[in-house]
């Protein structure tokens, strides 16, 4: 049936990778984000380190944000439904 076709087109193959991509990179900096402040509050870091994890995760969100941006995706957009671990943020 031509209701059941997948249609190709190039702008949305580019846009489906760059949200699975950005998905990926979310998912890890939500993981690097968490295990930053275990450290954090552990105490087993120096200040000069937080301050340097802070900074880098800063930048980290700020890049994401851009790139979700720059392929016109919405924040909801790439806040996926990981089953028993519930929704990515």
């Amino acid at each position: 049936m031509p209701g059941d076709r997948l249609n190709f087109a190039p702008g949305d193959v580019k846009n489906g990778l760059g949200k699975l991509v950005l998905i990926l990179i979310k998912l890890l900096h939500e993981l690097l984000e968490k295990q930053a402040l275990r450290r954090v509050e552990s105490g087993s870091l120096t200040e000069d380190q937080v301050e340097r994890l802070g900074f880098t995760l800063m930048r980290q969100a700020q890049e994401i944000e851009r790139l979700r941006e720059e392929f016109g995706l919405q924040e909801e957009d790439l806040n996926v439904d990981l089953g028993p671990l519930g929704k990515l943020f």
